[in-house]
């Protein structure tokens, strides 16, 4: 089966070659959005070896700029880096092949130049906005945006890296409720679509978003060779272990053959991210290495196949898982949250640089009619991330992007309390008396210390800028550690017991461990 859909995929991938010999990529379309200055955009497609491709953009009968290449290789493949564009348009693109005193063209209408921003995951990123809180709210002003552009690419895996992408579910289009609001599951993104609606008012310039995602699916999935070699990962695993746990396709990279290798030549300006739930019991061990590789190999890739447009650091966010289950069964999702970070809780950090997350663990829905793992507060996630883009992206320096994290913690034995000082001043609800724990450990030999236990700590006092927590009476032998929101559901809709008092936005969970004899 694998095989038909590589064959399929590579059959649809270069029809064009047959059919007509010259051609685009098949992601360049009429109303699309191509990465604005500094960065320049790359067009390239299909043609004659030998030939030569003249690019010219118009703006109404005006010539603006036009460049030269050549086809090249047994393929045929053509590629012209664009003068950088500033933002705007539209503009009119045609690509003109030169062979044998023969000429053919093709030509883009309504192009526009702006921000490019690749949207991937897996179900909590695909649903769309017909299925989010305020559906109809939403969808009655997606016609207020025609300088937002959308494109979605098709479920297709591949054995191989695909050049091109085999199928395409939305073509570049001009928002309209319609395609906005299409189906469950399908197209068109509510994280991006909102995300991108987000930049759009504070940026006021266009925006193109490229959807990529699919449902169920691991990240090993989206993930190189290259990528899960770094993690220890070689091409074979437990596919009856995979098949139990998710929904999507599971073989290695199989995903970022068929829809993340063929955009490699488009130049973005970011990317953002859901997904993880496929992981939770899925090498969740390795979660802190599987997805800071994935960013790293994508920003590699991507710089290597814009021919260095795309930045080699891009700016990439993410959502940190929300809740899934009120019952405890493990601590899986905790610890889900913090491979996410690469087990520092914040971000960006020394091992993520440039990245942005969107906590979301207090936008629980358990009434939500496609299971509480999918909440509606879809606009609140990309809001949230919006903030991260704002500040890591666009370098604005005055915007909370991030809730409260710990820059300090004192342990005071006389008064066997904690106090825990944050890197903000704190919008406090201290209703949940449970969200702080210690782990508590018994000396019951002379090697050392075991049977360790998290216990609630009783919130005792608060500032401004900390929460003091009591250990009084709880442990015996040593105290070993200490975390906050270490649930899968740790605090009901946005009720957590702690944001920051500007943005709110919820401070991450954490965990911390050290080592205090009690005598």
């Amino acid at each position: 089966m694998a095989g038909w859909f590589l064959l399929w995929s590579l059959l649809l991938a270069f029809a064009c070659m047959a059919d007509a010999e010259f051609c685009l990529a098949s992601y360049f379309a009429d109303h699309m959005v191509l990465q604005k200055e500094p960065a320049q955009a790359m067009i390239w497609g299909h043609g004659d070896v030998g030939a030569f491709v003249k690019v010219t953009i118009f703006q109404g009968s005006n010539i603006i700029s036009w460049k030269i290449g050549q086809v090249e290789g047994d393929t045929g493949t053509w590629n012209i880096i664009l003068s950088p564009m500033n933002p705007g348009g539209p503009y009119k693109i045609v690509a003109e092949q030169y062979f044998r005193r023969e000429v053919k063209n093709v030509t883009l209408q309504d192009v526009l130049f702006g921000d490019v921003w690749l949207c991937g995951g897996q179900s909590n990123m695909e649903m769309t906005v017909l299925q989010v809180m305020n559906a109809k709210k939403e969808l009655s002003e997606v016609e207020l945006y025609p300088r937002i552009r959308v494109f979605t690419a098709s479920l297709v895996q591949a054995e191989a890296e695909l050049e091109d992408l085999a199928k395409i579910d939305l073509q570049w289009s001009v928002p309209t409720a319609e395609n906005i609001g299409h189906g469950n599951f399908t197209y068109f993104s509510a994280v991006c679509w909102i995300f991108g609606r987000y930049l759009y008012d504070r940026l006021q310039y266009p925006i193109g978003l490229v959807e990529s995602c699919w449902g169920g699916t691991p990240i090993e999935a989206w993930s190189s060779s290259r990528a899960l070699e770094m993690c220890g990962l070689s091409n074979t695993y437990n596919s009856y272990l995979f098949d139990i746990l998710t929904y999507g396709p599971t073989d290695y990279s199989v995903l970022w053959n068929a829809m993340i290798h063929p955009l490699l030549k488009m130049t973005i300006k970011g990317a953002i991210w859901y997904q993880g739930e496929a992981n939770v019991q899925l090498h969740n061990d390795l979660y802190n290495c599987t997805f800071p590789a994935m960013i790293e190999d994508w920003r590699r890739a991507f710089h290597e196949g814009s021919q260095g447009q795309t930045d080699e650091n891009f700016p990439f966010g993410f959502v940190q898982l929300s809740t899934y289950r009120r019952e405890e069964t493990s601590d899986c999702y905790p610890q889900m949250r913090w491979h996410q970070t690469d087990d520092y809780g914040y971000v960006p950090n020394p091992k993520m640089k440039n990245t942005f997350m969107a906590v979301a663990m207090d936008l629980c829905d358990e009434n939500s009619p496609y299971d509480s793992i999918h909440p509606r507060y879809k606009r609140e996630v990309a809001r949230r991330l919006s903030l991260g883009a704002r500040a890591i992206a666009y370098g604005e320096k005055d915007v909370i992007f991030q809730g409260p994290f710990p820059k300090k913690i004192t342990i005071m034995k006389t008064d066997a309390s904690i106090k825990i000082t944050y890197d903000q001043k704190l919008l406090q609800n201290l209703v949940n008396t449970t969200i702080f724990e210690v782990c508590c450990s018994s000396q019951l030999n002379k090697v050392g210390f075991n049977a360790t236990e998290w216990l609630p700590t009783a919130i005792i006092s608060k500032t401004p800028y900390s929460v003091t927590v009591s250990f009084n009476g709880l442990c015996k032998g040593q105290i070993t550690g200490l975390r906050y929101a270490w649930k899968d559901w740790p605090c009901e809709y946005k009720n957590c017991p702690i944001y920051n008092s500007e943005a709110l936005l919820p401070a991450p969970p954490f965990t911390f461990h050290f080592h205090i004899t009690l005598h």
